[in-house]
């Protein structure tokens, strides 16, 4: 095996010690988005799972649930949007935090 090889494997070690620190980085994110003035919210972790939604109860009208359902559905892209802000970032290019593994030779 040629040190280009070696290199390669060094370099795909550093990146799964970077990805594991990301992860653990990922899991302390936690991010609350709003709709409607505070009339719903939505809180998400870093994995962008709904840890908690919130509806005041002014705002929901047997009536208009469509409205309601809007609401609740841009809270929760306001609430990605804000965890997607406080995501780390490794560098490299490959977006979402994540490095760019083509420039590592692996041709993604």
């Amino acid at each position: 095996m040629g040190k280009g090889f070696q290199k390669k494997k060094k370099q795909a070690r550093q990146m799964q010690e970077q990805f594991a620190q990301l992860q653990e980085q990922m899991q302390n994110i936690e991010a609350e988005g709003q709709a409607g003035n505070g009339l719903v919210t939505v809180k998400l972790n870093g994995d962008f799972e709904v840890k908690d939604i919130k509806i005041k109860p002014d705002c929901v009208d047997p009536d208009d649930i469509d409205g309601l359902e809007t609401l609740i559905k841009a809270a929760h892209k306001d609430a990605m949007e804000k965890v997607r802000k406080e995501m780390p970032s490794m560098g490299g290019g490959g977006g979402m935090g994540m490095p760019d593994l083509g420039s590592l030779g692996f041709g993604l």
